[in-house]
């Protein structure tokens, strides 16, 4: 099974490329014991109206269909001193099928929403090399590793504030084996700017305030090492769940950039005219501050029960570096309406909206002619 266009034809993955995805897989962590043994039972899932085991063949679908060399998933399965992602996002594989039988992962985080690399060892070799001085108590332009501190004077008081990721990056050094091409991947899931728990409308803005600064914080931090591997000419893809992006909110309008421009290097008083070769680029992400239409392009459905409606979002991004441009990329948005050969295909359309609120990105790379 394989996504068809409008005329009904399959869609052919390009020869001689390499297949980069990211999805962020609603609650996948629900799907598993606490021995990470899948549970395709007819016992609910995370996800509204949907069982664990129909969750889980949407998955497989997905993934299957997807053909991609690596995926980065976004809210992987649960590490902690009982449970392992590893172990069960390779048992997912096995189970499903997938050819992408091997998992990789960073510094595992307390929310049950880690974040994983599942890859064809086929295709790719990868390893966790994470950069950064591994304290970060002290102010400065440097990085830390992200499982440290990040200290930030974020509301210029001259008091620098300690940020923390809940979900520290994953930053994984990779080698396309058919071609011996290397590239680095940083896998990202950022702070949500929703105001939860804020009962009042005073309460909602200065929890959604403060839950921006924390985000655009976490952005600039991803921007600090984004930049060192720019400046020493390393080809490299950030990809994963922003929370963010161009002209998502009216709250942008305080800090004057998005932290998608941040990470991408348009933000933060670069002139317009700034050095090409230290900006990331995401089609998507070129859209202009405020400008919302019906026809915008989204990643993520979210349902909202007051108002009994969904709510479309651009959350999912997956940005390369300048010599990356030169591989014929290729972006696409696997949505279950919006993209012909998904909405063509029942099985997959179907399989999207049951697997996650949020839909595949991917990326292909044109490496070998």
């Amino acid at each position: 099974m394989g996504p068809r266009d409008a005329g009904g034809r399959m869609i052919a993955r390009p020869p001689g490329t390499l297949r980069l995805a990211t999805w962020n897989v609603e609650w996948f962590s629900h799907l598993f014991a606490r021995d990470d043994r899948l549970l395709p039972d007819d016992h609910p899932s995370g996800r509204e109206g949907v069982t664990r085991g129909d969750q889980a063949v949407a998955i497989g679908i997905v993934l299957t269909a997807l053909d991609a060399d690596a995926i980065m998933v976004i809210e992987a399965p649960d590490t902690s001193h009982r449970r392992s992602t590893v172990r069960a996002l390779d048992g997912f594989a096995a189970w499903a099928g997938l050819r992408t039988t091997r998992t990789l992962t960073g510094f595992a985080n307390g929310t049950e929403q880690e974040i994983a690399l599942l890859y064809d060892p086929a295709v790719i070799a990868a390893r966790h090399d994470p950069m950064g001085d591994p304290t970060g108590r002290h102010e400065g332009h440097d990085a830390p590793r992200f499982d440290s501190e990040f200290r930030l004077d974020l509301d210029t008081d001259e008091r620098p504030e300690v940020i923390t990721f809940s979900k520290p990056p994953l930053e994984a050094a990779c080698t396309h084996l058919p071609t011996g091409f290397g590239f680095r991947l940083i896998g990202v899931h950022v702070k949500s700017k929703a105001p939860h728990g804020a009962r009042t409308p005073d309460e909602v803005r200065r929890v959604a305030i403060e839950n921006r600064r924390k985000q655009m914080a976490q952005c600039i931090w991803i921007r600090r090492r984004v930049e060192g591997h720019l400046a020493a000419g390393e080809a490299l893809v950030v990809l994963g769940d922003f929370n963010d992006g161009p002209g998502l909110d009216d709250y942008e309008r305080l800090f004057g950039r998005s932290g998608v421009e941040v990470v991408m290097g348009r933000g933060l008083g670069d002139s317009p005219d700034a050095d090409p070769a230290l900006r990331l680029f995401d089609p998507h992400a070129q859209g202009v501050p405020g400008r919302r239409t019906a026809a915008a392009p989204s990643t993520a459905r979210f349902w909202i029960q007051p108002e009994q409606r969904y709510l479309s979002a651009f959350l999912d991004y997956i940005m390369v570096s300048p010599d990356l441009m030169t591989r014929a990329p290729a972006w696409r948005i696997w949505h279950p309406f919006d993209d012909a050969g998904c909405y063509g295909t029942p099985d997959l359309r179907d399989a999207l909206l049951a697997a996650s609120d949020h839909f595949p990105v991917t990326l292909d790379l044109t490496l070998a002619t």
